[in-house]
């Protein structure tokens, strides 16, 4: 997991919040839309480092799995 990603997407769903916000105040459905769109990216931000994070778990316990197939069998 990367911490500075974590931040990134944190950040840009605040400001998709804000964005959206102001848009709902202002009655502007185009800032709306922006401001669900950032919301949006900071969703799949998270799931891609969600996914790497998986992945690397899995790889963890392969490697686990391999060594104490290798300490067996010496």
């Amino acid at each position: 997991m990367s911490l500075q990603e974590r931040a990134k997407a944190a950040a840009k769903n605040v400001e998709g919040k804000a964005q959206e916000a102001l848009g709902n105040l202002t009655d502007n459905p185009e800032q709306q839309a922006e401001g669900k769109a950032k919301q949006a990216e900071a969703d799949v931000r998270n799931a891609s480092e969600d996914v790497k994070d998986k992945a690397k778990n899995v790889a963890d316990a392969v490697k686990d799995k391999a060594r104490d197939i290798k300490n067996a069998i010496d």
